[in-house]
Parts: structure tokens; sequence; C-alpha cells
């Protein structure tokens, strides 16, 4: 039978391997916390998602807005994820929700990756890293692009609209 001391080293090990898991990717600007998808709905709809866009999610987590822009909205979507948990959990939920045909993912950071094709670009990240993107969204997007971000708005670009009761911020590349 674990005396106390050893359940309180448990539980002290569990939770900190929670934390680690859930937050390590704050190093690189943005911890894990999924969009609920009353807000994904509302993020597609608000930047006006259709059967043409090629839509990129950045920090793409379980794979939510990328199954959704599929199904719902007939896009292509590319997820681009660091964490190798997420990713594989996304890309099984990818499979499972039968849409792997318009859905890519790819492993690593986003800030090295090339996402010029892009027509729509989706974000759930923090403010700072929002600012350190916009040279990056600046030099790879083409005029008419848009990008929708979730709670953070993009510090010094003038939005386009919004839903400032759900924190949902539009902006078009021009």
């Amino acid at each position: 039978m674990y005396q106390l001391t050893e359940i309180l080293i448990i539980l002290a090990v569990v939770f900190v391997g929670y934390v680690i898991w859930k937050y390590w990717t704050l190093t690189i600007g943005a911890g894990y916390d999924p969009t609920p998808q009353k807000m994904v709905d509302k993020m597609l709809d608000l930047a006006e998602v259709g059967e043409g866009d090629v839509l990129y999610d950045l920090g793409s987590g379980d794979g939510r807005i990328l199954i959704a822009a599929a199904k719902r909205y007939n896009a292509q979507a590319v997820g681009i994820e660091v964490d190798p948990f997420r990713y594989v959990f996304s890309w099984c939920a990818v499979r499972l929700a039968s849409c792997g045909d318009r859905v890519k993912l790819r492993f690593g950071n986003f800030f090295a990756k090339d996402i010029r094709d892009a027509t729509v670009v989706t974000l759930f990240l923090f403010g700072p890293t929002n600012k350190r993107l916009r040279k990056k969204f600046e030099e790879e997007l083409k005029s008419g692009t848009r990008v929708v971000s979730y709670m953070w708005p993009i510090e010094d670009w003038e939005c386009e609209d919004a839903l400032p009761d759900e924190q949902i911020y539009l902006y078009r590349i021009t």
C-alpha cells in the first residue's frame, strides 16, 4: 500500500507533467488552449471562408479549425503545429473526421514555414506572438489575404471587422 508521501510525490509528478505538456509551447509563442467550437465557427464565418480558400491555422493544436474549414466550408486547410503530441492527435482527428483529402498537417515552428499560398490565416496565440508575426505576414501573404485572430488583436494593425464581445478580430492584407 502506498504511503501518503508516495501518493503526494506521484500527484506532484503528474501535475508537473501536465503543466509542462500544456504550456511548454509558450516558449515559442502560445500555450495550448483549444478554441471553443462556437468561436471556431464565428472566426470562419467572419473571415467568410469558402470553397476556394486555403486556410492556414498557425499552432493548429487538436485540428478543430482545420476540420471545420474542410467539412463545413469545403476549404483546403493547412495546420502547422510544433508540439509532437498535438500533431499526432490532430493527424488522428483529421483522419477520423474523413477530411484528410482537404487537410494537410505540417510539423514544426510556424515562423519557419512558408505560408505564401494562404488566403485565410487563423490565430489563437498571444499578443506578443501576433506582433512578431506581422513582419512574416507582410512579407509572405498576398494582398487580400484575411487574418482572423481569436482573443488577441494584432497590435498597430487596422481591424477590418470584429466581434468585440467574442474577441475575434479580422484583418486584410493590403
